[in-house]
């Protein structure tokens, strides 16, 4: 039977692979040609955007030159384009004959708007224009309460939600089409090696490396995660290092999500982290207020300690505070950060500095390679205490406490603050009791105790005035 379209576009944004990608299959599918490009939108690697990430971009631009390479094996390229997505596509549709245009779904109001704004543009011109889903492992409006609301908390989603089937992944599709790749010469594609002028001023050092081949890598040894339960919260301990993967498509959450039950068991933990993952999407989609607000609109009111120089030293790890300079260390330096600390530190800047958890939600925006605005935003109100389902906030970690627990022999803290290398843990996790001095080195920029007292009572006398959004 003959496809329906001569021509279409398809455009990789955070999908970038051939495998298991849900509108690049179907596009094939339905076409006799596809146009595979890749657009560069200066609003969101341009200096101007406020919660850019080098980090991120030396992922991407590393994906897609990956990405390349696997559709030269087919014969073809990624046509590369710089601009807004509208004006891009807008002159394509008039200089190609374009039947059909083919985008994987995205989630956040930005995205929505971006999509909203193509598919006006496509029926204004008489083209059909397709969102798919391939993001989550459910989508949101599947994901709902018998009363058909959205859930507000993590557990009762994940004992409904994990009941629902999750689509197989789909790996040989695309390679019954490799004809239907086109080869034509298309005016305005950038060269490939272009996207190393993204890198400008310099390259950054990551926590791992971009592209599909080695996101395979890191898929096939998933089961070295078998004691993830119990070594999860250690920090000097391997993690997957499968966000950054997830967030730009590297891996569809399918064929993670099958990798882990096949090699690992449909009850292991790391289940329930996708899982959580698609709690924190579904909430930003049912509340995009929350990019810019707290879930809980009482807290919009909390006076904030606005003092840069404190927030500075949190961003530099000059606290004082051993495992809390080493997480933001280790962020800075390799554009990751394991989870144990991301909660340290938030925890910290909010709760002992008193600091807006929005100004900690951009700076990691801005340093971490797995960048995600829905999950960052969901894992800051958490910590926050703001969010639909967060942490109590009477209930504050203790970095002295966590350090000794979870980096007892000061592992992970001697790795990312090389001042404290040469001093005994006993000496590092009693460093506040004592007047220790370690040249380069500073004491703790606030007693701890005293900061939990203020928090807590800041949050107990908030304005209790419901949201209005």
């Amino acid at each position: 039977m003959q496809p329906p379209y001569n021509t279409t576009l398809f455009i990789f944004r955070r999908d970038l692979r051939l495998e298991d990608n849900t509108a690049l299959t179907k596009a094939l599918k339905n076409s006799k040609e596809v146009i595979p490009c890749f657009i560069i939108n200066p609003d969101q690697v341009g200096k101007s955007n406020n919660y850019r990430s080098m980090h991120g971009i030396q992922f991407m631009v590393q994906s897609l030159l990956d990405l390349n390479a696997w559709l030269n094996r087919h014969g073809t390229q990624l046509y590369l384009f710089h601009g807004q997505p509208d004006v891009v596509v807008s002159t394509l549709l008039e200089s190609l004959s374009i039947d059909a245009v083919y985008v994987n779904k995205d989630y956040t109001p930005y995205s929505k708007h971006r999509d909203e704004t193509l598919a006006r543009m496509c029926k204004e011109q008489g083209v059909s224009f397709y969102t798919e889903k391939d993001v989550l492992l459910h989508e949101p409006e599947e994901a709902v309460s018998a009363q058909g609301k959205p859930y507000q908390i993590f557990t009762p989603f994940f004992r409904k939600n994990s009941l629902l089937v999750v689509e197989k992944p789909v790996f040989e599709s695309h390679t019954n089409y490799p004809a239907r790749y086109t080869t034509k010469t298309i005016q305005g594609t950038l060269s490939i090696s272009s996207l190393e002028s993204l890198l400008v001023p310099h390259k950054t050092v990551n926590a791992v490396q971009g592209g599909r081949t080695s996101s395979l890598g890191l898929l096939h040894s998933i089961k070295k995660f078998k004691d993830y339960a119990t070594s999860r919260d250690f920090p000097e301990k391997d993690t997957t290092l499968l966000s950054a993967s997830l967030k730009f498509g590297t891996l569809s959450v399918r064929e993670v999500y099958y990798s882990i039950v096949e090699q690992l068991g449909p009850q292991h933990p790391l289940i329930r982290q996708l899982f959580w993952r698609d709690f924190f999407y579904h909430v930003a989609y049912f509340n995009p207020f929350v990019f810019g607000h707290a879930f809980q609109g009482k807290y919009d009111g909390l006076e904030w300690n606005t003092d840069r120089a404190a927030f500075t030293r949190w961003c530099e790890g000059t606290t004082g505070f051993p495992i809390i300079d080493a997480g933001m260390r280790q962020l800075k330096e390799v554009g990751y950060m394991h989870n144990r600390a991301r909660l340290l530190t938030g925890s910290f800047l909010v709760k002992d500095l008193h600091c807006n958890w929005q100004w900690g939600e951009r700076y990691f925006a801005q340093n971490l390679t797995d960048y995600d605005p829905c999950i960052n935003n969901g894992n800051w109100q958490w910590v926050a205490s703001t969010g639909c389902d967060h942490q109590p906030y009477f209930r504050i970690f203790n970095p002295w406490l966590q350090q000794k627990k979870f980096d007892p022999e000061c592992i992970y803290i001697k790795r990312w603050v090389p001042e404290l290398r040469n001093v005994a843990p006993h000496v590092i996790h009693t460093w506040f009791k004592q007047a220790h001095t370690i040249p380069g080195y500073p004491s703790p920029m606030v007693v701890h105790e005293r900061e939990v007292v203020l928090t807590k009572n800041r949050y107990k006398n908030v304005s209790p005035n419901e949201s209005n959004y």
